[in-house]
């Protein structure tokens, strides 16, 4: 037995690999299954989905308060951004496919282009031709897409100031006239950093603030305030003006 054992050690290690990854593609199959309710218009899209969700609530134990999207017609989304788990988080907390602006260098990462390009993400030239990147995104708005963007425009902690967002978010809102629908997440352990996070657990939870039209951006102060209450600085704006 222990000569048959030597003989065919290769054989029982590769048949032991086999089925681990049978095993493995089965599990991730049904897990994926399980959490995808939202169509992105391909199943190889829709299983990323079930598994970004999956991973969000199993690993990251994510919690919300009343999240939910318009049921229709275009809308900008916006967050605080603390590590590189955020997007997943939004994805996992909304109930509507969601693009993102992001970075071109990183849009055209290798590996990744892929999914950026079939999840609709719109590239930002941060060079000086980030007016292709505002005219994609209202063309996907006025579709009726829900377009995602971090406004302070990289991670930023909330003891990091400036508190302000930049004025990208004002340029979109007043370009397209969109509602902006806002969310603040925390509970992510390895704030800072884009990949540590993806292997911490956290207790992590996407808070929703009141939409904010796009009569907001009047405001002289808008842009500070916006920033601060993303940043967990304060509680809510001083001022809404009525949508139209």
């Amino acid at each position: 037995m222990t000569d048959w054992l030597q003989t065919n050690m290769a054989l029982l290690i590769w048949l032991a690999v086999a089925f681990i990854a049978v095993w493995l593609t089965y599990y991730l199959k049904v897990k994926a299954r399980k959490y995808n309710h939202v169509d992105w218009g391909s199943k190889k899209l829709n299983f990323i989905d079930g598994l970004c969700r999956a991973y969000c609530v199993k690993f990251h134990r994510l919690r919300l308060e009343k999240f939910d999207l318009p049921k229709s017609g275009g809308a900008i989304l916006i967050s605080n951004h603390v590590s590189g788990v955020d997007p997943l988080l939004l994805i996992a907390a909304c109930d509507r496919p969601i693009r993102f602006m992001i970075a071109k260098e990183e849009y055209e990462r290798f590996g990744l282009h892929w999914i950026f390009k079939g999840a609709g993400c719109i590239p930002v030239d941060r060079t000086g031709r980030a007016d292709i990147a505002f005219r994609q995104a209202k063309r996907a708005l006025d579709k009726g897409d829900i377009v995602a963007l971090f406004p302070h425009g990289k991670i930023h902690l909330d003891d990091v100031e400036p508190y302000r967002v930049k004025a990208g978010i004002k340029r979109l809102a007043e370009l397209t006239k969109k509602t902006i629908v806002v969310a603040r997440i925390t509970g992510v352990r390895g704030q800072g950093s884009v990949f540590k996070p993806l292997f911490l657990r956290s207790h992590t939870k996407v808070a929703r603030f009141p939409n904010i039209p796009y009569q907001y951006f009047e405001s002289p102060e808008a842009l500070q305030e916006l920033g601060e209450l993303l940043l967990g600085h304060r509680a809510q704006l001083t001022q809404l003006p009525s949508a139209d």
